[in-house]
C-alpha cells in the first residue's frame, strides 16, 4: 500500500495490539513489528496501544506485560487495560448486582492502579465496561489521584448517559472510543457529541466512526476535544485516517485533532 503524504504530525489513540499466547487473528490483533509498518505507512508518528479482551485466562497482568515489552523500542504509548466487579447497566438489575458488587482477587486493585501508574511503560488506561465491568469506588478514587487518561469503549451497553452516571464526575480525563457509538450507532455517538458541551475533561475518539456528519459536527463545534484513532488492526490505519484528512473543517482543527488534541493530556504522544 501507498505512503500517504499528508504534512501533519499524526499521534493515533486507538490501536489493539497482540498480547499472545499464539499467534494474532487478523482483524482482531496485530503482532507490533506488522502495526509498525502500518503507522509507517499512514504517516502515523505515534499510537495508543492496549491489549484485546482475555481468552481462556482471567485478569490483564500479563496482558498488559505483553504490551509493554511490544512497546520497547517502538513509537508505541502502551495503555494498561484494566476491569472491575460492576455492572455497567443502568437498569433495576445492574444497580442490585453493584450493591453486593465485590473484587475477585484477579480484578483490578488500587495498588495495581498505583503500580502501573509509576511504571514509565504504562501511560493510560483502557476500560471496556461491556466486557470488563466497571471498577469500584476505591480503584476509580486511585485513578483520580494518578491523572492519567483513561481510554473507554462505549455502546449500547455502555451508552453515553451512563458513562456520564459513572466517570465524567471524576478528576482524570476520559476519551470515548468510537464516538461512544460502536458499532455505527448514529444516536450514541450524538449523544456523545452532545456531552462535551457540558463535559470539560471527556474527549472522543474517530475510531469507527464512518458518518461524516457527525465527525464535522464534532470538530466544529468541539475542536480541541476530538482526537484520532485508527481503530487497528479492524481498520487500516491508512483508511481511518483518509476518513479524516477528506473531512470540511480547517486546518488548524484538522491539526489538532490528529496529534495536538491528545498530546495536551497524553504527554507521551507529544514526544518522539
Amino acid at each position: 500500500m501507498l505512503e500517504l503524504e499528508h504534512g501533519f504530525r499524526v499521534v493515533d489513540c486507538h490501536a489493539r495490539l497482540h498480547a499472545g499466547p499464539g499467534r494474532p487473528s487478523r482483524g482482531r490483533t496485530i503482532e507490533g513489528e506488522a502495526f509498525e509498518r502500518e503507522m509507517h505507512q499512514a504517516g502515523i508518528v505515534r499510537a495508543v496501544v492496549f491489549p484485546g479482551p482475555r481468552k481462556g485466562e482471567q485478569g490483564y497482568l500479563r496482558a498488559n506485560n505483553a504490551v509493554a515489552r511490544e512497546a520497547v523500542k517502538r513509537p508505541f504509548v502502551a495503555f494498561a487495560r484494566i476491569d472491575g466487579p460492576r455492572d455497567p447497566g443502568r437498569g433495576a438489575v445492574a444497580a442490585v448486582r453493584n450493591v453486593a458488587a465485590s473484587r475477585d482477587d484477579w480484578q483490578t486493585t488500587p495498588e495495581d492502579i498505583e503500580q502501573y501508574a509509576y511504571d514509565d511503560r504504562f501511560h493510560g488506561f483502557k476500560l471496556d465496561p461491556a466486557q470488563d465491568g466497571l471498577p469500584d469506588a476505591d480503584v476509580l478514587d486511585v485513578l483520580d489521584d494518578v491523572g492519567l487518561p483513561v481510554l473507554v469503549d462505549g455502546g449500547r451497553q455502555f451508552t453515553p448517559a451512563a458513562l456520564a452516571e459513572t466517570l465524567l464526575d471524576r478528576e482524570f480525563p476520559v476519551v470515548l472510543g468510537h464516538f461512544g457509538g460502536h458499532p455505527l450507532d448514529r444516536e450514541l455517538m450524538t449523544a456523545a457529541v452532545e456531552l462535551l458541551e457540558s463535559h470539560e475533561s471527556l474527549y472522543v475518539d474517530t475510531a469507527g466512526v464512518r458518518y461524516r456528519e457527525i465527525l464535522e459536527r464534532a470538530i466544529r463545534e468541539h475542536p480541541d476535544r476530538v482526537v484520532f484513532g485508527s481503530g487497528a488492526p479492524a481498520t487500516h490505519p491508512n483508511v481511518s485516517l483518509m476518513e479524516v484528512l477528506t473531512l470540511d473543517v480547517t486546518e488548524d482543527a484538522m491539526a489538532k485533532v490528529l496529534g495536538q488534541n491528545l498530546a495536551r493530556i497524553l504527554p507521551a504522544a507529544a514526544s518522539g
